[in-house]
């Protein structure tokens, strides 16, 4: 079956799972702009971001009795993601990885067995959609990653509605497959996004095929940005080994092998999620990694002791080339269950700093703790770094 063919099937399984207007089912495929030559496009990327569950609220009676006091199973998605707009004021692209099917109406699978504790199936609210393209500015384009291990929680019906719902609402998809999703910015400039993850999308495990899939987008764009949904969770796996990790006795991958395939494939920034923790940032030649960006919102059912209510929102300023010209580790934090706020002690900045000593001591992204503010192993600056306390105005090359 050709890839335009099994399209056109799922979208008329889709359909008749949920009444959205066919328009959306097409996924566009804009062309490398003319104009991308124009040096400056900052791209700013989340970890994982579940705005509630509507296939079970019971969670909230737990919530309640900790808290001592009534909290909404579904609040408005809009609300949840607003306190992030003034980090993102300043970014052309924004990447969210999202950690949630999206609809309502029927459950089209019944992803975990009665009395499991290991399993958790979660679906947002169709108005999660909307509320991450509200989450950047009017100009900003706005991509998710649904290469991940809930995107399909609703079964494949369910997640081919998810996208659809995305696009319905203006976000850009990645993660559906092996071709890179080309973003074309308001000043024209274009930047591909290849999402990875073993249950959706391709496997990152399988190195060979992803140098595959990067060299392809490589070859057809300068600017690459590939993001991978893997490792180990949990507050005990803050640390990156270059080895392969497991979790519930699941092969995770070995997130470090994935980065050299991809770097060396031509990827220009790696953004990892997966782990629920931040980890280590590392330059990989003039390459940049971010091994894991954490929990940056997601409410409901989620544990929010320290480490796991840390995350960040990882900027970076790509050249025409996509090499590195400055970036930034915007920190975050929440609160049960699940609201965030811009965390002004750069905690997530300082656990990425120190983590990378660790696990990176010769090749580290060192983070300033005071702005985190991206630097070289060495300590020492990159040649574009200017830092705003608060992105509040634009500037131009």
């Amino acid at each position: 079956m050709t890839r335009h063919l099994r399209w056109a099937v799922l979208a008329v399984l889709a359909l008749a799972a949920d009444p959205l207007d066919a328009q959306s089912s097409a996924r566009p495929r804009p062309r490398l702009a003319a104009a991308d030559t124009v040096p400056g496009v900052r791209v700013c990327a989340g970890g994982d971001v579940t705005l509630g569950t509507n296939l079970d609220t019971t969670w909230v009676h737990t919530a309640r009795a900790r808290l001592g006091r009534r909290v909404p199973a579904l609040p408005s998605p809009d609300s949840l993601l607003a306190p992030l707009r003034p980090l993102l004021a300043d970014a052309d692209v924004v990447l969210l990885n999202v950690e949630a099917a999206i609809g309502e109406g029927r459950i089209n699978r019944r992803k975990c067995a009665p009395g499991s504790t290991a399993c958790f199936a979660f679906r947002s609210p169709v108005a999660a959609a909307q509320a991450m393209r509200n989450v950047a500015p009017g100009r900003a384009q706005v991509i998710g990653n649904v290469a991940n291990n809930h995107a399909r929680d609703d079964g494949d019906i369910g997640w081919r509605n998810t996208v659809r719902h995305l696009e319905a609402a203006g976000v850009q998809v990645t993660g559906l497959d092996t071709i890179a999703t080309p973003v074309v910015t308001a000043r024209g400039d274009t930047v591909a996004f290849l999402g990875f993850a073993q249950w959706t999308g391709p496997d990152p495990r399988n190195t060979a095929a992803v140098r595959r899939h990067v060299r392809r987008a490589a070859d057809e764009y300068r600017r690459v940005v590939v993001t991978m949904h893997m490792g180990a969770e949990g507050r005990g796996r803050q640390n990156t080994p270059d080895a392969r990790e497991t979790f519930v006795g699941e092969d995770r991958g070995n997130v470090v092998a994935f980065a050299r395939a991809a770097v060396e494939s031509g990827a220009d920034l790696v953004i990892g999620h997966g782990p629920h923790v931040m980890r280590a940032a590392e330059w990989r030649d003039s390459a940049l990694v971010f091994y894991s960006l954490g929990n940056l919102v997601t409410y409901g059912p989620f544990t929010m002791s320290e480490p796991l209510n840390r995350g960040g929102l990882a900027c970076a300023v790509l050249d025409e080339d996509g090499g590195i010209l400055r970036a930034q580790l915007r920190s975050t934090v929440q609160r049960v269950p699940g609201l965030v706020s811009a965390d002004a002690t750069h905690r997530a900045a300082v656990l990425a700093d120190s983590l990378g000593r660790i696990d990176f001591p010769g090749t580290a992204a060192r983070l300033d703790p005071a702005s985190g503010e991206v630097l070289r192993p060495d300590g020492s600056r990159l040649p574009g770094a200017v830092i705003d306390a608060m992105p509040a105005s634009r500037r131009r090359r």
